[in-house]
């Protein structure tokens, strides 16, 4: 016979994890749409932005036009930066709404983590935009419509997600070349740190734009050199 050595605070821990998952496979049976991920949905979506995409389906997605609050990397890393941007919609009585944005730039060998990470705000007329006037760190932006390359992916929200989901991404334009990148990767995190890792959704974007079309398309004649 084999005694398990279990501490209560492992059984809290797993009976809570189980509960998520319980909680998530309940909202995706309610969900006929075959096409939405099984997620714990935990905030309101801004307005009239577009549901969570499906996990591991690279899809074509447009975000209307929104306001959010944004404030770069420092010391502190994620943490310091996303209890800046709490303070400050605590500061305006401004509801939190998922996901939150986080934007990475440069080459992957070069990154150390986000350079910047932003709170989305519910309406895009709440507020005004500029800095915030308590706390310079804080920019409050309007954002226009844009449209993405979207993958749904499970996981933390480090560097290995994050990286996964640009590898997706980049095959997808190696393989649409009527579509052309127009902005920096970025990670949008719809989940807090209280669900576990294994239950965590994320969507890796990537803005895109037409990519021009070669000169015999424009004029249906090869573009024949002198």
């Amino acid at each position: 016979m084999v005694v398990m050595n279990v501490s209560r605070q492992s059984m809290k821990q797993l009976a809570f994890s189980f509960g998520l998952l319980a909680i998530a496979m309940t909202t995706n049976a309610a969900e006929p749409e075959p096409s939405k991920p099984m997620m714990v949905s935990e905030a309101k979506l801004p307005a009239g932005f577009p549901a969570p995409g499906p996990v591991g389906e690279v899809i074509v997605k447009t975000y209307p036009a929104h306001r959010l609050a944004r404030t770069a990397a420092g010391a502190g890393g994620d943490d310091r930066m996303f209890m800046r941007l709490f303070g400050h919609i605590k500061r305006n009585e401004i509801a939190m709404t998922a996901p939150v944005t986080m934007d990475w730039a440069g080459e992957p060998a070069e990154r150390g983590g986000p350079e910047s990470m932003a709170f989305l705000y519910a309406e895009p007329d709440l507020g005004k935009a500029g800095p915030d006037p308590a706390d310079a760190g804080v920019m409050v932006e309007d954002v226009p419509e844009a449209t993405v390359v979207s993958v749904g992916l499970r996981g933390g929200y480090g560097e290995k997600t994050f990286r996964k989901g640009e590898e997706q991404l980049d095959a997808w334009l190696a393989e649409h070349p009527e579509w052309e990148p127009a902005g920096p990767p970025r990670m949008l995190a719809y989940n807090s740190p209280f669900v576990p890792g294994f239950l965590k959704y994320a969507e890796i974007q990537r803005p895109i734009r037409p990519a021009p079309r070669p000169e015999a398309d424009r004029s249906g004649e090869p573009n024949v050199g002198q």
